[in-house]
């Protein structure tokens, strides 16, 4: 009996020490929580996933506004509107991936909204907020805003806000934030686009208001001025040094996640298409010889991206949107402009002699993605002094000038070969001349619109800003683009206006997807507009 007790009372003891510590015991010591996460790094991966798109943007919009082109088959969806490669996939990964980025930033607001001190960082959290819910409803129109990014406060199935209620809301949003950033306070200190620089980030602000704002030039001129005039007053950028950009992945496989052009398939597949060649080389824009590459020939030579190519002006010719390696009447070889095939045997020799990007400024998966840059924002400031608004004294002219020397000298920070490159350096030095030979037409307003918006075109699509390359064409409608008519395409022989709505959301969220169709006109289609473009 006494062993038994002896037992009996060993067990109690241990039972009551182990209750005693349970939690403790039972606690993952390398699990973190919202007491000690910095939320900082937060806002460092909500940048990194706005600015590396990927194919987001290299297999819809590169191709849609014709910057690029493609014959192969996978690049059908930019290039001749029919559905090849992950087609739904990538339908829906501009949605996918940016409520990813404003969902780390809305989290990070959550971790810092009762603490003054970081005040700077909630603040920083809703710009990069409005930033990344505007690329989706300038893609997708109506879609959840009001209700979004709130799953963990129970609302899983958010309604859909139309887009002319979104834009005033995102427009207050980022005028509070920008108004309430204190340069006497810490900034971010895991800052990829401005180094925690608080300076910077309300110029960044306030030229995305100035963005925003020209969006609704046309459906409503009277808000987009005094959200352009309010923008301008703030304080703009005023420099290339202003720029937000945000590095690549610097990956070592074979995924492309890090932005257009940065592994070897995509590089040999793709070029510069025969429209933007064409409007560069009409005014013998010194900007050719920077960007633009003939490959040497043969299929090797072809194929390798570390292998630069003839850059001369002369020899660039641009690749046709609209044509396939199919042998048939769209089969690159019946167009009257083929310059025959560098190379035997293989498909991507037959698109050789074709200008594709530099490889010394574009492949580098350690360079950087632009976000948004002192170029395009001369370039709306331009606009806006055209249509009368009080932006400055500086005359449209002069802000067309600064926007178009200031697209080339951007090139120069895609990289450290970049910023070394004789072409590039070159084609910066050059760029005074070519624009006293063609400056601004300010002969009418429409005149300077179309130029001026030409320029947005190439600013946009030489630093691979594709999604506001498309955002802009549309807004604007220039360059005047003629559309690829090849056979099954999927908007009836006309450029996307928008994309459809993820092909999950009829399952997912229904209702509420079911409302929102019902309001667009024309459908869930590639052909419907948002409310914005008219």
């Amino acid at each position: 009996m006494k062993k038994i007790g002896y037992i009996l009372t060993l067990i109690t003891v241990f039972a009551t020490s182990c209750t005693d510590k349970f939690a403790e015991i039972n606690t993952d010591p390398n699990k973190t929580s919202a007491a000690v996460f910095n939320p900082n790094y937060l806002l460092s991966q909500s940048q990194f996933e706005y600015g590396n798109t990927g194919y987001s943007q290299l297999l819809f919009q590169s191709m849609w506004t014709q910057v690029l082109a493609s014959t192969f088959s996978y690049y059908g969806n930019g290039d001749k509107y029919v559905a090849s490669g992950s087609f739904i996939a990538y339908q829906g990964r501009v949605h996918e991936e940016t409520y990813r980025a404003a969902s780390l930033s809305y989290e990070m607001q959550n971790l810092v909204k009762d603490k003054p001190e970081l005040s700077n960082l909630y603040n920083v959290g809703t710009i990069m907020k409005v930033l990344c819910l505007a690329r989706i409803t300038d893609c997708y129109g109506d879609v959840p805003y009001s209700e979004a990014l709130k799953a963990k406060e129970g609302i899983t199935l958010p309604k859909y806000d139309s887009q002319s209620k979104i834009y005033p809301a995102m427009l207050t949003e980022l005028d509070g934030a920008i108004t309430a950033l204190s340069t006497s306070k810490a900034g971010p200190s895991a800052d990829l686009m401005y180094a925690g620089n608080v300076a910077k980030w309300k110029k960044f602000g306030y030229s995305l208001m100035l963005r925003l704002a020209m969006r609704l030039s046309k459906v409503d001129p009277a808000t987009a001025k005094t959200w352009a005039e309010k923008a301008y007053a703030g304080g703009v950028f005023t420099s290339i040094d202003d720029n937000a950009k945000v590095l690549t992945d610097n990956a070592t496989n074979g995924n492309n996640t890090s932005g257009a052009l940065r592994v070897p398939d995509d590089y040999r597949e793709v070029r510069w298409s025969k429209t933007f060649i064409d409007y560069l080389k009409a005014t013998s824009d010194p900007r050719v010889s920077a960007i633009a590459e003939v490959a040497q020939t043969g299929y090797a030579a072809n194929t390798n991206q570390g292998l630069a190519g003839d850059n001369a002006e002369a020899a660039q010719i641009g690749l046709p949107n609209g044509y396939d390696l199919n042998g048939g009447a769209t089969d690159i070889a019946k167009h009257p402009q083929y310059p025959g095939a560098s190379g035997t045997g293989a498909d991507v020799a037959r698109v050789g002699k074709y200008s594709r990007p530099r490889t010394s400024i574009f492949v580098d998966r350690s360079g950087v993605n632009f976000v948004l840059t002192y170029a395009e924002t001369e370039l709306l400031l331009a606009e806006a002094k055209v249509k009368g608004w009080n932006v400055g004294a500086t005359t449209a002219a002069e802000h067309y000038k600064n926007g178009v020397k200031a697209a080339a000298a951007s090139l120069a920070q895609f990289n450290s070969s970049a910023s070394a490159d004789a072409a590039v350096t070159k084609a910066v030095a050059a760029m005074d001349d070519y624009l006293t030979k063609n400056p601004l037409n300010v002969s009418t307003t429409e005149a300077s619109l179309k130029q001026i918006n030409e320029q947005i075109w190439v600013a946009t699509g030489i630093t691979f800003n594709f999604i506001e390359n498309w955002s802009n064409w549309r807004r604007s409608g220039y360059p005047a683009l003629t559309p690829v008519v090849y056979p099954n395409g999927f908007s009836n022989g006309t450029i996307p206006r928008r994309i459809p709505y993820k092909s999950t959301e009829p399952s997912y969220n229904p209702e509420n997807y079911k409302t929102a169709v019902a309001a667009i006109s024309g459908g869930d289609t590639f052909t419907a507009k948002v409310w914005w473009d008219k």
